[in-house]
C-alpha cells in the first residue's frame, strides 16, 4: 500500500513551487511519499514536509524542502519560518514555509540551488547559458 496524498493539486503555492521548479532544464515532478518531488536523475526539491516532536509528526503542508549548500542551511535555521524536516534533516536538508508573504525570489533562488547540488553538469551548463 502506498502513501496517502498529502497536497492539494489545486493549492495555488505549490502552482509556484512547480512553475519555478520545472522551469530548470530537465526538471520533472513525481510523488514521492506521498508529496511532490522534483527530481533530475535526484530529487532536489520536495513540497511539505514533517518534523518529529514528542514522538508525532507535525506537518508542514505548504512548504519548501531543498538541499542547498550547508552555509545557506545554517542561516536559514536561525529563523522561525524554517525547521530541520524528518529524515531528510541530517543530509543537510531543510524546509521552509510558504504563505502570502513568501518572497518568491528566495524561492527560486533556493530551488535553484538544490538542483545545482544533484543536477548533471550537462544540465548546470544548460541553466548557465539561459
Amino acid at each position: 500500500m502506498g502513501h496517502p496524498l498529502m497536497f492539494d493539486d489545486e493549492d495555488p503555492i505549490l502552482d509556484r513551487v512547480r512553475e519555478t521548479a520545472l522551469a530548470l532544464p530537465g526538471a520533472a515532478e513525481k510523488v514521492s511519499h506521498g508529496r511532490p518531488a522534483f527530481f533530475t536523475t535526484k530529487v532536489f526539491a520536495y513540497y511539505g514536509g514533517s518534523i518529529k516532536i514528542d514522538g508525532a509528526y507535525e506537518q508542514h503542508d505548504q512548504s519548501l524542502v531543498v538541499h542547498p549548500d550547508e552555509e545557506e542551511v545554517r542561516s536559514l535555521t536561525e529563523e522561525d519560518r524554517c525547521y530541520r524536516p524528518a529524515y531528510l534533516g541530517p543530509s543537510g536538508w531543510i524546509g521552509v514555509d510558504l504563505d502570502d508573504k513568501t518572497d518568491w525570489t528566495e524561492v527560486s533562488e533556493l530551488i535553484e540551488a538544490s538542483y545545482r547540488m544533484t543536477a548533471s553538469a550537462r544540465l548546470i551548463a544548460e541553466l548557465d547559458a539561459r
